[in-house]
């Protein structure tokens, strides 16, 4: 287990999940990543912290019961000024849905899109700094996002958080990888008309997990899905999964 430090701009420094079952959801997670839980800022309604050995890894809330949003888990992204970031994501063809508003003493956080649709958050923080701790099992370990066609996207991160990206190769997939003073943070896959309608852009959260197939099979067992069995690639051996409530994740255990 490594702890997380200051998380620089433009890096995912936090996930959150919003659900109408919290309770239940809880129970999921806590049974899946041995996650413990602690009460959260309240300005969207109730909010719990997850904690692996008393260290912040995530957060759940609840929906109101007459939102019918769809479920998915939500990657923040770490800015020095919510404010200012929120103002370039609207000038590069974003969209800002919810804030910038104060949570608490926590920090400052807003609710964004990018020109594709895919939503994901800003977080500026005080006294809770984001995700503090990785490497081991029920930690977020890669983000990905999954749009139409990777350079639609790929100059709005690059102009609002300074990312540079790799360039994509004509003759294979479409993929680049965004990267923050050389080191990789995120990665950008443009899958084309294999783009589900319904789900559209989005951002896919991985979670590091011990063995992944154990895993798979633990997901099932608790009420969830796997969507794509385990296998191996790149990045370790992971598997598609979703829980109870239909948020759609990957769990991987990593080459480290």
């Amino acid at each position: 287990m490594t702890e997380a430090t200051r998380h620089t701009p433009g890096t995912p420094c936090w996930v959150s999940l919003m659900v109408h079952g919290l309770d239940a959801t809880q129970t999921f997670y806590g049974e899946l990543f041995g996650w413990e839980f602690c009460p959260g800022p309240r300005q969207l309604g109730p909010y719990v912290r997850a904690l692996l050995d008393g260290k912040e890894v995530a957060g759940l809330g609840r929906l109101p019961a007459d939102r019918h949003l769809s479920i998915a888990w939500t990657p923040y992204l770490a800015t020095d000024d919510a404010d200012a970031t929120a103002e370039t994501i609207r000038c590069s063809g974003g969209t800002v849905g919810v804030g910038p508003l104060d949570a608490g003493d926590a920090g400052r956080m807003a609710i964004v899109t990018d020109p594709a649709g895919a939503v994901f958050g800003l977080w500026q923080p005080a006294a809770h700094a984001g995700t503090a701790v990785r490497g081991t099992h029920g930690t977020p370990v890669w983000h990905e996002l999954r749009t139409a066609d990777t350079s639609a996207v790929s100059k709005f991160y690059e102009t609002v958080f300074g990312c540079e990206t790799d360039p994509v190769d004509p003759a294979g997939p479409d993929l680049t990888t965004l990267r923050l003073n050389g080191r990789p943070v995120a990665e950008l896959r443009g899958v084309g008309r294999k783009l589900h309608s319904q789900a559209g852009a989005h951002w896919m959260t991985s979670f590091e997990v011990e063995d992944a197939d154990r895993a798979a099979r633990r997901v099932t067992e608790l009420g969830g899905e796997v969507l794509t069995p385990p296998s191996d690639g790149p990045r370790g051996r992971s598997a598609t999964v979703a829980d109870p409530e239909g948020a759609v994740f990957t769990i991987v255990r990593s080459h480290r």
